[in-house]
């Protein structure tokens, strides 16, 4: 289904890709390690919503002040979401599920919360759907 998606979206894909480009520059695809299912770590694909605009000491400015307009758009309609679709055709993830969280909080898990990992995390799931 991914791999439909993928080619039926490509025009919009494209289209995204080069005002990403235009709009917040290069490079325009986020990336992040996110655990997935066994808590194996992957690669997460998205197109970038924020500039990489650093302070006079050269520290990231907070993530309110790099979100650009055009990221606040991408991210209102989850056109920066597309990407993941190259996650879930990887195997990687899987349409539906819970969201992979960062990396770092594995550790914080308690044994309930871990049982996330014994699916594929998905691009959407009951969260996003529930608000």
């Amino acid at each position: 289904m991914s791999l439909l998606v993928l080619v039926l979206f490509a025009p919009l894909i494209i289209v995204t890709a080069v005002l990403v480009r235009i709009a917040i520059g290069s490079p325009i695809m986020f990336t992040q390690p996110r655990p997935g299912l066994a808590g194996k770590v992957f690669w997460i694909y998205k197109f970038r919503t924020m500039s990489e605009l650093v302070d006079a000491e050269d520290k990231l400015l907070p993530d309110d002040q790099r979100l650009s307009r055009f990221g606040r758009i991408l991210r209102a309609t989850s056109l920066d979401e597309l990407p993941t679709l190259w996650n879930v055709l990887n195997g990687d993830m899987s349409l539906v599920g819970p969201r992979p969280l960062l990396v770092e909080y594995v550790p914080l898990y308690s044994e309930s919360q871990a049982r996330r990992h014994e699916v594929r995390p998905g691009v959407t799931g009951w969260a996003q759907v529930n608000g």
